[in-house]
């Protein structure tokens, strides 16, 4: 079973659970486990309040007042991508991002991506600079899932 979708949303913070309503959705009419699917919508919401936040740029074409989410359900795995038009930065190296206090009001999306995804890859678009935050999680199926893994 594949399914996969993707949205083009305003750098609006209403579209953040537009986004995360649609990946709720997707999944428990697929029969992902509702953990996976909490986990996965929580992920999807940083990385797109970070878009929102974040991801302008001086594009003239008004693409920095966009961003795009993508998401594959393919087999046993999840993929979710999220990207906009302002570079990633820092840029990415080997070194995980670096804690934050709890008490912190910002700077925790993408150390609360990386533990609740199984891979993370942060970067920019070729070509025509933007930030793009992909991450990935293997799913669980509920057991009466009407449709599973192939």
């Amino acid at each position: 079973m594949s399914i996969w979708w993707s949205l083009h949303l305003r750098r609006d913070a209403a579209s953040v659970p537009l986004a995360r309503r649609l990946l709720l959705g997707t999944m428990e009419t697929a029969g992902v486990d509702p953990e996976i699917s909490y986990d996965l919508s929580v992920a999807l919401s940083e990385a797109c309040a970070n878009a929102v936040e974040h991801g302008g740029g001086a594009a003239r074409d008004h693409t920095s007042e966009a961003f795009r989410v993508t998401a594959y359900l393919d087999g046993e795995k999840c993929r979710i991508e999220v990207a906009d038009a302002a570079p990633a930065s820092p840029p990415p190296g080997p070194a995980p991002p670096q804690p934050v206090p709890a008490e912190a009001e910002h700077g925790r999306g993408l150390c609360l991506i990386e533990q609740l995804a199984d891979h993370v890859h942060i970067g920019n678009k070729p070509g025509r600079g933007g930030a793009v935050v992909s991450f990935d999680k293997i799913l669980k199926w509920r057991e009466d899932a009407p449709l599973t893994a192939v």
